[in-house]
């Protein structure tokens, strides 16, 4: 019912470490346990290809040693060419994106400048709008007379009479 899977043979990848292994090796290793318990640790994991090579971890490029190059060689020359070029055009483009920046913060300042002198010539608009405002309503709340002991008697009067006609 049960089957024991092989162990697969560690195949080591470009970095030193191996694919994959499965752990059959260790259930065989333990007969006395259940089989359940055993089939629960045929797990697949990393194993280093080479344990001893520095915990598995390859060289980092910045620290391997590069090939020695003819300086006088075309092919330098070419590549020097090409890397000073492209170092040229490089900055250039840096310049110009800072410049680019400088003149997008110069236009937000004029324009910032230009909406905080609106806002307080509205503010300025609205205090003297409010004034008037307040001034007309106290006006209103003056020339409103208390009704007379009369019931039914308007207290505002019609300066134009109509003659029911």
């Amino acid at each position: 019912m049960s089957r024991r899977q092989q162990p697969k043979p560690n195949t080591a990848d470009h970095n030193g470490v191996s694919v994959i292994q499965s752990q059959a090796h260790a259930t065989s290793s333990s007969p006395s346990l259940p089989a359940a318990i055993t089939g629960l640790q045929q797990v697949p994991q990393l194993i280093p290809a080479n344990p001893s090579a520095a915990g598995g971890k390859s060289i980092p490029p910045s620290k391997m040693k590069k090939p020695s190059v003819d300086k006088d060689s075309e092919e330098y020359r070419q590549r020097r060419e090409r890397n000073n070029l492209a170092v040229k055009k490089s900055r250039m483009r840096s310049k110009q994106k800072a410049m680019d920046t400088q003149q997008r913060v110069n236009e937000l300042k004029e324009e910032n400048e230009r909406l905080e002198a609106k806002i307080k010539l509205l503010s300025k608009e609205l205090s003297v709008l409010k004034d008037l405002f307040l001034e007309h309503a106290h006006n209103l709340a003056d020339n409103v007379q208390p009704p007379s002991g009369v019931e039914g008697a308007s207290p505002v009067s019609n300066s134009n009479p109509t003659n029911g006609q």
